[in-house]
C-alpha cells in the first residue's frame, strides 16, 4: 500500500498544488479554463484574507493528491458544512488509500469543528468518483442541483443592482 500521510499545505507547496490542480483540470477537459496562479493561490490560501484551506496527500514522500475546501454555511442547521471544492489523486497513486485518507482527514476536521457535515459536487460523467464516494457511504444531496452564474450573465445581473 505505501506510506500515506495527509497534511496542510504550506506556501512552499504552492507549485506542487498548482501542478496537481492542472492535472485535475486536464482530466476534466478544462485545462484551458485554469486562471489560478501562484499569487492567487497564496492570497486565497495563506494570506490574512484566506478563504480556502488546502491539504496535500503524500505517498512514500511524494505529493500525489490535493484537496481544497472551505466552510459553507447551512442556514437550516445553523452551522457550517465543509464544502470540498477539489479532491484529486494522481492516477498512479490511486488504490493506495490516499483518497480515503484525505476524506478521513476532512471528516475529522468537520467533527472537531462541530460542523454539520461535508458536501461536494461530482461531474455527472465521473463514474469512478461516484463509486469512490459511495464506497465511503456518501449519497446524493437531497434533490439539490449545482448551478453557477459567471461571465456575461453575471455582469448583466450586477448592472441591475
Amino acid at each position: 500500500m505505501g506510506n500515506v500521510a495527509v497534511r496542510p499545505a504550506t506556501p512552499a507547496d504552492i507549485p506542487a498544488v498548482l501542478s496537481l490542480l492542472r492535472e485535475l483540470a486536464a482530466y476534466e477537459g478544462k485545462l484551458d479554463s485554469v486562471r489560478i496562479d501562484e499569487s492567487l493561490l497564496a492570497e486565497h490560501a495563506f494570506s490574512p484574507r484566506a478563504c480556502i484551506e488546502v491539504l496535500l496527500g503524500v505517498l512514500d514522500g511524494s505529493a500525489v493528491s490535493y484537496a481544497i475546501f472551505f466552510p459553507h454555511f447551512g442556514s437550516y442547521r445553523g452551522r457550517p458544512w465543509l464544502y470540498l471544492e477539489d479532491l484529486y489523486v494522481q492516477p498512479g497513486a490511486r488504490g493506495h488509500g490516499v483518497g480515503r485518507a484525505m476524506m478521513a482527514h476532512m471528516a475529522s476536521l468537520t467533527l472537531e469543528r462541530a460542523w454539520a457535515g461535508m458536501l461536494w459536487s461530482v461531474l455527472d460523467w465521473n463514474q469512478p468518483a461516484f463509486a469512490f464516494y459511495r464506497g465511503l457511504g456518501a449519497g446524493n444531496t437531497n434533490g439539490h442541483v449545482s448551478m453557477d452564474l459567471t461571465g456575461d450573465a453575471l455582469l448583466r445581473l450586477a448592472e441591475v443592482a
